[in-house]
């Protein structure tokens, strides 16, 4: 009863944060990866794929935002769009892509970005947050660990529940390479949470 009445609770305050969601656009589908390109964790790769929807008109530019360690813009680009501006708002970035081009309603695009990241996860426990700031159907973030140093073991946790929970072993997998991959996904993440992967290598 405790679990039914949890997920009608879950479906009620989803369909609440839907109807009163006032944002430039939606995501149909967040695919982020994370590759640590050496066993130190002094570099690392960063690259997202959005397919945007947007809800009005007139929308020329969008935001982007980082946190975290080390040098977290070594190098940014985006497709399609140009970085305009990076300041600092409190303990985050913002990033203002212009799209150089003016989107209707209903438009849809394909923005991908990628940004290293020099010295941010060099500590033998590490993490990477991700936070949900418009209305998401499918949401996947994945870390690639060098063959050279796996993880050992990987927690994910939410804001919103204050919960963490273990991440199981059919979450990784072995590239032809010999990288280790670990991947997790869910579908219509619930808006203004945090989802936090941690990991000891």
């Amino acid at each position: 009863m405790v679990d039914y009445l949890l997920n009608a609770w879950s479906i009620i305050a989803r369909l609440r944060d839907k109807l009163t969601y006032h944002g430039m656009y939606e995501i149909l589908d967040y695919d982020s990866t994370l590759q640590l390109a050496d066993p130190q964790g002094k570099r690392a790769i960063l690259t997202r794929r959005e397919r945007i929807r947007f809800l009005q008109d007139n929308v020329v530019a969008i935001h982007d935002h980082a946190w975290g360690d080390g040098d977290l813009f070594a190098s940014y680009k985006c497709q399609p769009g140009i970085p305009v501006d990076i300041y600092e708002d409190g303990s985050k970035y913002n990033i203002l892509i212009s799209l150089r081009e003016t989107k209707r309603k209903d438009d849809t695009l394909d923005l991908w970005i990628e940004r290293i990241i020099e010295g941010g996860f060099t500590q033998r426990n590490e993490w990477l947050e991700t936070e949900v700031d418009h209305w998401t159907d499918q949401m996947k973030l994945s870390i690639i660990f060098p063959k050279d140093r796996h993880c050992k073991r990987a927690t994910l946790s939410r804001r919103k529940t204050d919960k963490t929970f273990r991440l199981p072993q059919d979450r990784f997998a072995l590239l032809p390479n010999g990288d280790q991959k670990l991947t997790w996904s869910t579908h219509r993440p619930s808006l203004h949470d945090c989802y936090t992967v941690k990991w000891a290598w």
